[in-house]
């Protein structure tokens, strides 16, 4: 490739702009820029030819329309190799353009603040910046294209050695061009296909930027890495600060998400933690370290090896406690300097930073690989409260018994099913995950039991079959049940809780987690 000798330069995000630029110059290289990024160059001294002045065509349409003109794109797509591009240029009085320096309106941050309206979002879409960065990508073989500021020190460096840009380097930079345009015009699509019954669009366009190559997958025969949606902007693990600990594994990933979720549901402090995409135990507390106690009494032998979310800050005493043994990795809002001091003991445990709570939600698409195709809906979001169903039997709950329903029915959405979660008003007792039949998941959660489940209360995701389930916990000592109902047998059901003294409330509601 020929040596570079003129760069577009135009960015939205300036991060990084000026130095590449300042080396650029040193560099030979002739800059031409507009709008923004040309004052900011010419405030920093940096020499610049306005694209107006190079294509002799003013910024028009409130600057709509800037580098959208045939000087700057023949400059852009003539083939360096092809006599009769080069022969086209000379003839209109066009120079070649080398290397193009391009990033986009930031529609993805717009989009995703509730207070933006259509016609924001629309003057967001960005038309001259993408038109260059494909235009340039396309033709590779012949100008360096730059979306990244991550990129720029890379780029400065290689056109200083040696005056170009090798052709590894150019290829490497246009495919990351070509993922840029991809994602903004993914992040467009999806913007103007929602709606308030949240439809699943015609055409699913997904782009995910990478996090993380991981070691392996699920198993070690597995490759696998970590992406992160652009567009979904709340607190997360995609978005969490790492603080310390060994890199996160696949399995570590899909638990930690568990595990924040679960603890998220929760407006008093919280704890959750998981195992194997299960609570091993769950519980809320008036502090972080008693909800820590009181969710590794449901299964201290589960949770060995676990992780642990909290939707609360984490102090020293809790970290402490925590350290005593083993546990893969530990999510909260926020950790105290003295909890840090205290797990910098386990070197290769995991802590990652969330930040507030108070903004989790599982927005846009739930989607799942199946074997030649995608399946998509939405998260299950359901927040129905306990509180307002009705019971269904002649005795009804205590005050009590009220609570550890509303309870048990947060946990049990986060388990497996078919899913029985047996608890108290703050802390689970006994959990039944991932049985092929409902009476099996109810014997596992009172065998998992480690107290007894006199006085405590059931939560079932789904609707009871057959009224043998009812039999079980009322043979364990349950009092209460809180379950969808739907079933054809929900009379015969009815009619075994009465027979017992429990007291059952139905919800209407469904949870089934596959």
């Amino acid at each position: 490739m020929d040596r570079i000798r003129r760069a577009l330069v135009s960015v939205f995000d300036k991060d990084g702009v000026v130095e590449l630029c300042k080396r650029l110059r040193g560099a030979g290289v002739e800059i031409l820029s507009s709008g923004g990024t040309a004052r900011l160059l010419q405030e920093q001294g940096v020499e610049v030819q306005l694209v107006s002045d190079y294509t002799g065509h003013p910024e028009m349409l409130d600057g709509r329309v800037k580098t959208l003109h045939p000087k700057i794109h023949a400059g852009i797509l003539a083939v360096r190799q092809n006599p009769g591009h080069m022969a086209d240029l000379e003839t209109a009085g066009y120079d070649p353009i080398d290397l193009v320096v391009v990033n986009l309106y930031p529609f993805v941050k717009t989009a995703a603040d509730p207070t933006t309206t259509l016609a924001d979002a629309v003057e967001m879409i960005d038309i001259g910046g993408p038109t260059m960065v494909r235009a340039s990508a396309k033709n590779f073989a012949g100008v360096g294209v730059v979306v990244d500021p991550t990129d720029y020190d890379a780029v400065a460096g290689e056109i200083e050695n040696d005056g170009t840009l090798s052709d590894a380097t150019r290829r490497r930079l246009a495919a990351a061009a070509f993922a840029h345009t991809s994602s903004y015009d993914a992040a467009i699509q999806e913007y103007l296909t929602r709606d308030e019954e949240k439809v699943a669009p015609d055409q699913l366009v997904l782009s995910f930027p990478k996090v993380q190559d991981l070691r392996y997958g699920e198993n070690p025969h597995q490759r696998a890495a970590f992406y992160r949606d652009e567009g979904s902007t709340g607190p997360s693990v995609a978005r969490a600060t790492k603080l310390q600990g060994k890199e996160l594994s696949f399995n570590n990933i899909l638990d930690l998400d568990a595990a924040l979720a679960l603890a998220a549901d929760f407006r008093d402090p919280s704890c959750a933690i998981i195992k194997h995409g299960n609570p091993s135990g769950a519980a809320i507390a008036n502090g972080p370290r008693e909800a820590f106690d009181l969710a590794l009494q449901c299964d201290p032998t589960s949770a060995f090896g676990g992780v642990i979310a909290f939707n609360r800050p984490v102090d020293g005493d809790t970290a402490t406690t925590i350290v005593e043994n083993f546990y893969e990795a530990v999510i909260a809002p926020e950790f105290s300097a003295e909890a840090r001091e205290a797990f910098a003991k386990k070197k290769k445990l995991r802590l990652l930073e969330t930040g507030d709570l108070a903004g989790f939600v599982r927005d846009r698409l739930d989607l799942r690989r199946v074997t030649g195709g995608l399946l998509a809906q939405d998260w299950d979001a359901s927040e129905e409260n306990v509180l307002d169903c009705e019971p269904v039997t002649t005795r009804k709950p205590t005050e009590e018994e009220w609570k550890a329903l509303a309870f048990a029915w947060v946990v049990c959405k986060h388990v497996k099913s078919n899913a029985i979660v047996y608890a108290t008003h703050n802390r689970t007792v006994g959990v039944g995950a991932g049985q092929m039949s409902r009476i099996d998941s109810s014997r596992i959660a009172q065998q998992k039991a480690r107290s007894p489940l006199t006085e405590c209360v059931m939560a079932s995701d789904a609707f009871f079959p057959f009224r043998d389930g009812l039999d079980v916990a009322a043979e364990a000592g349950i009092t209460a049940v809180v379950q969808p109902g739907g079933s054809i047998r929900d009379k015969e059901v009815i009619e075994a809780a009465n027979e017992h003294g429990m007291a059952m409330v139905l919800t209407g509601h469904r949870h089934f987690r596959h």
